[in-house]
């Protein structure tokens, strides 16, 4: 029966519901169907809000990039790049993956991150680059430029922070060697982590610049074809 509040969760989201209310009520209904007090209830509700009360700092972070992309932070960050033309799309994510990547190794992991710096900084400041170098660029080639600025993100996250010897990785395979009677020393386990880092550093650098020249064959060649044309009219 205590399970009912499982279901109550499926139903309510099933039915785009409220999220809070709906978990809200089915802890509730949980509850009194288990038999405890409403008092007791409640009190379990405010020691978790209590444990994990520094979670809710990132909720905050939510409606001041809204506020930042609806006063145009988007727009400006691409035309800032847009002025400059030795930029490509491929430079300016080799960039950020580097940043990203050795603030990940010095445990500064929240520089970065797809909501507070992909979406608003680093995917318009790459679409302006491709902007500035061959024009208007179709939406389907927007879309891929996004995604490539946010795999850049996730790669230089993931192998830079195993290098940084607190991390929730290192420290998760140091237990799981200690439960297998293995002698592992988490400050050699970040060690060896900088080669893999170096290594998927050039490796994502060369998908990066095999980006750019599968952009320069298909907007280039537009580009090519429109001038073309525009001077063939020139010269009717």
């Amino acid at each position: 029966m205590v399970l009912i509040g499982v279901a109550l969760i499926i139903i309510g989201f099933a039915f785009r519901l409220n999220s809070l209310v709906v978990v809200t009520v089915s802890g509730l209904i949980t509850g009194l169907i288990a038999g405890l007090p409403i008092k007791e209830i409640i009190t379990q509700f405010g020691e978790a809000f209590t444990t994990n009360r520094y979670m809710s700092i990132l909720i905050v972070t939510l409606p001041v990039i809204g506020l930042l992309e609806r006063s145009g932070l988007q727009n400006q960050a691409g035309h800032l790049v847009s002025k400059i033309k030795a930029v490509t799309v491929g430079r300016i994510l080799n960039i950020y993956l580097l940043i990203r990547e050795v603030g990940a190794a010095l445990g500064l992991n929240s520089i970065g991150g797809h909501p507070q710096t992909v979406r608003p900084l680093i995917a318009p400041m790459a679409e302006g680059a491709a902007e500035a170098k061959y024009g208007e660029v179709p939406e389907e080639d927007r879309e891929e430029i996004r995604a490539q600025a946010a795999a850049a993100d996730n790669i230089g996250l993931f192998f830079g922070e195993d290098i940084f010897v607190a991390v929730g990785a290192i420290l998760l395979m140091k237990g799981f060697f200690d439960q297998n009677g293995i002698d592992a020393d988490p400050i050699s386990m970040a060690l060896w982590g900088i080669p893999t880092a170096i290594f998927a550093f050039i490796v994502h650098s060369i998908r990066l610049y095999l980006f750019d020249k599968k952009l320069d064959r298909k907007l280039g060649s537009k580009m090519k074809k429109v001038d073309s044309g525009s001077k063939k009219d020139v010269n009717v």
